[in-house]
């Protein structure tokens, strides 16, 4: 008996499901992950915090520092700019 286009009868569908999961192809993906940024960019972050510190004076002056020393690349790449003129 032919078996119309979409209907499986039960115990086929079950043959078929079987087959399509060993011929389905498995596709493996290789992530790599490079985090050197952050650990420069924490590297930086102490080095900054040490020079502000020095500087501060007060527990108003040591939380500018601690501010200042998060948000110093901001400050680099306003002087980069200043300096060429943009």
């Amino acid at each position: 008996m032919p078996v119309k286009k979409g209907r499986v009868r039960g115990d086929d569908r079950e043959a078929l499901d079987r087959e399509a999961r060993w011929e389905e192809p498995r596709v493996v993906k290789k992530v790599h992950h490079h985090h050197h940024g952050g650990a420069l960019y924490f590297l930086g972050m102490i080095g900054a915090a040490v020079y502000f510190l020095q500087h501060a004076t007060g527990w108003w002056g040591l939380a500018v520092a601690l501010l200042k020393a998060l948000v110093w690349p901001a400050f680099l790449v306003y002087r980069l700019l200043g300096l060429t003129g943009l």
